[in-house]
C-alpha cells in the first residue's frame, strides 16, 4: 500500500510518498520559522504549520503522480498551542518544545520531581508538555482547549480530537504505560477539569482525511524520534539510535518493560502496537545543527556544507560546551550557557568548528554512559539526520563513544517510521517487523582513537562542564 507520509519538524515540514516497491516516489519539503524570544520563548504560528503540512503533503503527491491509500503525521512531540475545539481556530502561538517559560512554574512544583518521575518516567523540566500547557493556562489563555500540535493538525485534518501514546507519554501528565491521563497529575499542573483528546495506539486508524484529495484513512500518528527508532529497525532491547537535526536525539529500545532512569535520563512509550507497549529510554542535546547555524551567523562557516573541510584534524587544545540552548539531560541545567576554553593566538578558526562538533559528539557520549548505567550497554549507534552528512561529526561520535556508528541511508527516518506504522494502521494482522525494511548503511564509522585517548579527551570535558556549570558529572 502507498502512503503519504509528513514529518512535521521544528525547522520544517518534510512530505514523502512511499510506494511499497518503489521506495520513495514524492518528496517536498516546506520551511518553518520558529521566533526565539527574550526569556527563553520559543513560538511558531499554527497558520504556517498547517499550511506547512497542507503544502509539503500535496507537492509530494503531486511529484509522484499517484494515490495514496493512508496518510501519516509524526510530530514534535513537546509543542503545545491553545485552540477553539467548536472553530479550529488557534487562540495562541504554538510553544515549541525549546521553550523554557515554565521553569518557575517547574521550580513551584519540584517538591514532587521524584514522585513524578516514578509515576511517569520524566523529568521535571519545561521541555515536557504538562509545564507548557499550564504555563500557557496562566499566562497566555484561559479559553478553548490546550494540546499538543498534532492534536489540532489532526482536528484540522480530520476533525477528530486525538493524540496518540508517544506524544502523551511525552506529557507528564500521563503514568508511563497508561491509557489514559492522570486526573492526578492534571490536578498537580493545575489542569483538571481541562478536555483532553483521547489518546490512540500507534498502529490505529484515527479518521479519514480530504485535505489532499480523495478521502483516505489517518493513521500511524507518532512522535518524530520514536518514528526514527522504529524505521532504523531498533527493535530489540539495547538497540539505539540518535537523530542529528536540530537538537541530537538519543533514543534506546529497552523493551515491553519500562526502564526508570537513575542517570537523569527520561522514559517513555516507544509504540503501542497490537494493544502492547514497547519502550525507550533517551536523552537529549538541544543544540546540534543549531550550534552550526550559529557558527554560520557569526561568520566561522559559510554554511553547514563548508564545516568539514574547514574543521582541524585536531582542535589544539580548544574544548567547547555548545550549551547554546541550556543542559538537557543528564544534567537539566537550563540556565546553563555555551563555553569555549583553551583558546590562544594561534587559534584558527578550524580549531573552533572541530570543538563545537566534537562538544556534540561528548554530549551524546554523556548520553550513551547514562544508559549504560540502567539499560542494555551500547555497542552500535544507528545515526540519521541532516548532521550525519558531517564525516567530522559522525567520526568524533565513534571516537569519542569508543563504538561504531552506522548511518543511516535515507534522510526521511520519521517520515518512514510514520508511513511504517500507518501500515500497520490498514493490515492490523501484520507485525512491527513486518513492515519495516531491511537496510544498509550509507556511511559507517569505527573509532580511530584509543580507549585511553577517548577517556582523557571526556576526562578533560568533563572537567570544563563541571568548573563552568558548578556540578560534578559521573
Amino acid at each position: 500500500m502507498t502512503v503519504l507520509a509528513i514529518d512535521q519538524g521544528t525547522s520544517g515540514t518534510k512530505a514523502i510518498v512511499v510506494d511499497p516497491e518503489q521506495g520513495v516516489v514524492g518528496l517536498a519539503e516546506v520551511p518553518v520559522h520558529p521566533r526565539y524570544l527574550d526569556g527563553g520563548g520559543v513560538e511558531q504560528d499554527p497558520a504556517e504549520l498547517l499550511e506547512s503540512v497542507l503544502g509539503a503533503g500535496r507537492a509530494a503527491l503531486e511529484q509522484a503522480g499517484r494515490s495514496v491509500d493512508a496518510v501519516s503525521l509524526a510530530n514534535q512531540g513537546e509543542t503545545v498551542l491553545a485552540w477553539d475545539p467548536g472553530t479550529g481556530k488557534p487562540l495562541s502561538p504554538a510553544i515549541v518544545w525549546q521553550d523554557r517559560r515554565a521553569e518557575s512554574l517547574c521550580a513551584e512544583l519540584s517538591p514532587h520531581g521524584e514522585m513524578l518521575a516514578a509515576r511517569t518516567g520524566l523529568v521535571l523540566d519545561p521541555y515536557f508538555s504538562a509545564p507548557k500547557m499550564a504555563w500557557l493556562r496562566r499566562n497566555v489563555e484561559s479559553a478553548g482547549v490546550i494540546t499538543t500540535s498534532d492534536t489540532w493538525l489532526l482536528h484540522q485534518l480530520t476533525g477528530e480530537f486525538v493524540t496518540d501514546a508517544t506524544t502523551a507519554s511525552r506529557s507528564a501528565a500521563v503514568e508511563l504505560g497508561a491509557r489514559d491521563w492522570s486526573p492526578e497529575l492534571l490536578a498537580l499542573f493545575g489542569l483538571d477539569g481541562e478536555q483532553l483528546p483521547r489518546i490512540a495506539a500507534n498502529d490505529e486508524t484515527i479518521g479519514t482525511t480530504s485535505a489532499f484529495g480523495a478521502e483516505v484513512p489517518v493513521g500511524g500518528i507518532v512522535v518524530d524520534q520514536q518514528a526514527a527508532l522504529l524505521a532504523e529497525a531498533c527493535l530489540e532491547s539495547g538497540m539505539a539510535k540518535c537523530t542529528f537535526g536540530t537538537g541530537a536525539f538519543l533514543l534506546s529500545n529497552t523493551g515491553t518493560t519500562p526502564v526508570r532512569s537513575t542517570a537523569g535520563l527520561t522514559s517513555s512509550v516507544a509504540w503501542r502496537v497490537g494493544g502492547t507497549d514497547t519502550f525507550c529510554i533517551d536523552g537529549q542535546v538541544y543544540t546540534a545543527a543549531s550550534a552550526v547555524k550559529w557558527l554560520t551567523s557569526l561568520g566561522v562557516i559559510s554554511s553547514a556544507a563548508e564545516m568539514d573541510t574547514i574543521a582541524e584534524t585536531d582542535s589544539g587544545g580548544v574544548l567547547c560546551i555548545p550549551a547554546l540552548a541550556g543542559l538537557a539531560a543528564p544534567w537539566w541545567k537550563s540556565h546553563a550557557t555555551a563555553t569555549i576554553s583553551g583558546m590562544s593566538l594561534s587559534t584558527g578558526r578550524g580549531h573552533i568548528v572541530l570543538a563545537v562538533l566534537q562538544g556534540i559528539a561528548a554530549q551524546v557520549a554523556e548520553l550513551v554512559s547514562a544508559i549504560d548505567a540502567d539499560a542494555p550497554p551500547l555497542t552500535r549507534l544507528r545515526a540519521d539526520g541532516g548532521l550525519t552528512q558531517s564525516a567530522v561529526l559522525m567520526q568524533a561520535c565513534a571516537d569519542i563513544l569508543q563504538v561504531p556508528v552506522d548511518v543511516y541511508p535515507s534522510a526521511h527516518a520519521t517520515a518512514l517510521g510514520a508511513a511504517a506504522l500507518a501500515r500497520l494502521s490498514l493490515s492490523p494482522d501484520k507485525a512491527v517487523a513486518d513492515v519495516v525494511t531491511d537496510w544498509t548503511p550509507s556511511a559507517g564509522y569505527e573509532p580511530r582513537w584509543s580507549a585511553a585517548r577517548a577517556t582523557e579527551f571526556r576526562t578533560a570535558w568533563r572537567e570544563l562542564a563541571t568548573t563552568t556549570y558548578n556540578q560534578e558529572i559521573s
